[in-house]
């Protein structure tokens, strides 16, 4: 079982409150899967926006297992089921197998971090568009910020969603570095604010706090500057393994990150944090 059968499957399965927020550009189904309470703080917790990190959303399948204790999380496993599958099945997953073939420029796409089209989405939002040291574009494996933000099926569906639910707070998963990317361009106050969840995350899954320099258009990025909420990106995993992360390291980076959400939710209960 692929991992993008594996999401459905859960989500044909799951008993809660969920919703399908939109589809991928080959057609794939976005799912997203409401746990705890409409109450705050409730947040956005999305994975898998890369194709080659897939095994943040079989981690994003164990927080939701997991539940919350206050407040509320909407989770996105699968931001990117086409690049998921063809990082993991390669190109006998998708329709248009000559121009993929092209832009990858041989077989092997078990590296690939692009939509179906060749877009890598965490360079897709508007968050100082185009303006990143690694910035390509053209399409490809990875790097290509696309012809205008929100220009992919799956980046336009997320921050739609993320306008509709409003969040308190983000999270986002990738691999890896066992780090955690909390900053942009935010103002004294609000980077105050930030910072003290920053920290309560970082204790709880025993990762630093780091700074991703040159690195715009993510969707933590935009929805910092643009929402104006916390957003955190986590990448799981030790450096020393190589993409995709094997599946026999998942009960280890559930054991690390599993309890990521309950951590966020509990450091912010009860405390405004809105600039």
């Amino acid at each position: 079982m692929n991992v993008y059968e594996e999401v459905s499957r859960f989500y044909e399965n799951f008993e809660g409150e969920k919703k399908i927020i939109g589809e991928s550009e080959e057609g794939r189904a976005l799912y997203a899967f409401f746990i705890g309470r409409h109450e705050p703080p409730v947040g956005i917790s999305q994975a898998a926006i890369h194709g080659r990190e897939y095994i943040t959303a079989l981690l994003s399948l164990a927080h939701i297992e997991r539940g919350i204790k206050r407040g509320g999380f909407w989770v996105l496993p699968l931001t990117n089921p086409d690049g998921a599958l063809l990082s993991e099945e390669g190109i006998s997953s998708v329709r248009e197998k000559k121009i993929l073939l092209e832009m990858n420029g041989g077989t092997d796409f078990s590296l690939w971090k692009a939509n179906a089209r060749g877009v890598d989405l965490n360079v897709n939002f508007d968050a100082k568009w185009g303006d990143g040291v690694k910035n390509l574009r053209f399409p490809g494996p990875e790097n290509d910020i696309g012809e205008a933000p929100f220009c992919a099926k799956e980046s336009m569906a997320l921050a739609a969603f993320t306008r509709e639910i409003s969040p308190d707070l983000t999270v986002s998963w990738h691999t890896k570095g066992e780090e955690i990317y909390w900053r942009f361009f935010q103002p004294f106050f609000r980077r105050q604010r930030d910072r003290r969840l920053a920290k309560i995350l970082s204790r709880a899954v025993n990762c630093p706090l780091r700074e991703a320099k040159g690195s715009v258009g993510g969707y933590k990025d935009w929805c910092i500057e643009k929402l104006k909420i916390p957003a955190f990106t986590v990448e799981v995993g030790s450096e020393n393994l190589t993409h995709p992360i094997k599946r026999e390291y998942l009960i280890e980076l559930i054991e690390r990150y599993g309890g990521a959400l309950n951590a966020l939710a509990e450091g912010f209960h009860g405390r405004a944090i809105h600039a």
